[in-house]
């Protein structure tokens, strides 16, 4: 009989919270996005509560909205995340650690050893988000006046795996022998120069680190535009997905799955995760009070600004009171702006109405009890939505600390969650398999 199937939980770190106004809810700790001690606290409570991962999110511009927005923003100082996550590696043991880092802005051989270093410091937890940066104000911080379009920039992106994999695999397992007595340190035979000669990129190799701990960190990707769809069908292995109505969940899940299909992929080596806000509470009343009161400390400002930046273009220009009016494609996220579009299309909202949904994250929310919310997983799961979640904790520490506490145990008891972690590695705990070395048999 076969095992019951369990959810992937991922904490989804922004790096503490995606709501805009989590930094001010009665009892959030306001400076907890820049506190090393906050966030080796939130990792060590994710760790006893047995997630698969930290994951780093990142952002490459500040000067991305007006000044009366940004000033409300918690996010305007961060860690780097390839900075932080070998910290958070010395003070953890099993969760894995993933970060954000770009395809657009950021040299393949500078990703491959950043991350063979974070896997082998972590002793094999590390997993790359392969991100192609959409933000025009981003390009400005990296020398670039105009932006890469949407489809160049995937193009790009699918180049830099093949490179960065290469790179990884520049080395065989069994390479550095450190023959002591005859003082032979690596064995020539086991090492590969990559060459690579390509559309954008020029890179010969080979990498100056030893093949990761887990082969390859575990790789993840985010797009869910067509194009984005496609990266991840030939190369993801965690997908964060967009959170909103089951049935768009179920018809993505259902599409990417089948392409892995067509690209000879085992689709049980892909785990799709869409980000979800989860607020508990003892009641449901008492949860949805909780969500209303956060979602009230959100200010205008804020909320006109995130909307801008969703639709790739200037909202405090529209009629606030009217509805949505058509939006002129841009260079930004595609996919990001048409859930935007959608929602204020399906839900017949006002601009302001939008705006507020904007700024207080507008994707899927499970507010509820534990029971309630582990109702939901449970039903996303065996309905073939979604492989777990990314947790999105609506203010820290409380938030998080209440789905430590209360939900994890209620899924445990339903047999859906893990009790111990299963192995060392990310790989392991995700049920992935390690990849082979391209160059070495």
């Amino acid at each position: 009989m076969p095992e019951q199937r369990q959810l992937r939980l991922g904490a989804f770190m922004r790096p503490v919270s995606i709501h805009t106004a989590w930094w001010r809810y009665p009892g959030a700790q306001p400076d907890a996005n820049f506190s090393f001690p906050a966030i080796k606290r939130f990792i060590q409570t994710l760790e006893r509560g047995k997630f698969d991962a930290f994951f780093m999110a990142d952002h490459l511009a500040l000067l991305n909205m007006p000044m009366p927005a940004l000033m409300r923003s918690a996010t305007t100082t961060s860690f780097e995340p390839l900075t932080l996550l070998p910290a958070l590696a010395a003070v953890t043991e099993h969760i894995g650690l993933i970060a954000t880092a770009s395809t657009t802005f950021d040299a393949p051989y500078h990703i491959a050893r950043r991350f063979a270093s974070l896997d082998h410091i972590s002793n094999g937890r590390a997993g790359w988000n392969i991100v192609t940066t959409s933000n025009p104000d981003a390009a400005l911080n990296f020398g670039l006046t105009e932006h890469m379009d949407h489809d160049e920039r995937y193009r790009r992106a699918r180049e830099f795996y093949d490179v960065v994999t290469g790179l990884w695999d520049s080395w065989a397992d069994d390479a550095f022998v450190r023959d002591v007595e005859n003082g032979v340190y690596f064995d020539p035979a086991k090492l590969h120069t990559l060459d690579h000669k390509g559309e954008f990129l020029s890179v010969r190799g080979p990498l100056n680190i030893a093949r990761p701990v887990q082969g390859w960190p575990v790789i993840v990707q985010a797009g869910a535009s067509d194009a984005g769809r496609q990266l991840a069908a030939e190369t993801a292995e965690m997908v964060f997905a967009a959170g909103g109505r089951m049935v768009d969940a179920q018809a993505y899940y259902a599409d990417v799955k089948a392409r892995m299909r067509a690209f000879g992929r085992d689709p049980d080596h892909m785990k799709i995760l869409p980000g979800t806000l989860v607020v508990v509470g003892e009641t449901v009343a008492e949860a949805q009070a909780k969500k209303a009161k956060l979602d009230s400390l959100v200010h205008p400002d804020s909320g006109i600004a995130s909307l801008s930046i969703a639709l790739g273009t200037d909202a405090s220009a529209f009629d606030l009171d009217g509805p949505l009016p058509e939006i002129p494609p841009s260079n930004q996220s595609q996919s990001g702006r048409q859930r935007v579009v959608d929602l204020a299309r399906r839900e017949n909202l006002t601009v302001r109405q939008l705006a507020q949904r904007a700024g207080t994250y507008g994707g899927l929310a499970i507010v509820g009890t534990p029971a309630t919310i582990a109702d939901t997983m449970e039903q996303w799961l065996f309905s073939d939505a979604c492989d777990g979640f990314n947790v999105m904790f609506p203010y820290v520490p409380g938030g998080l600390d209440d789905f430590v506490n209360q939900v994890v145990p209620e899924l445990q008891r339903r047999g859906l969650f893990r009790r111990e972690y299963e192995g060392r590695t990310l790989r392991e705990n995700l049920g992935l398999p390690r990849p082979a070395n391209q160059f070495f048999p």
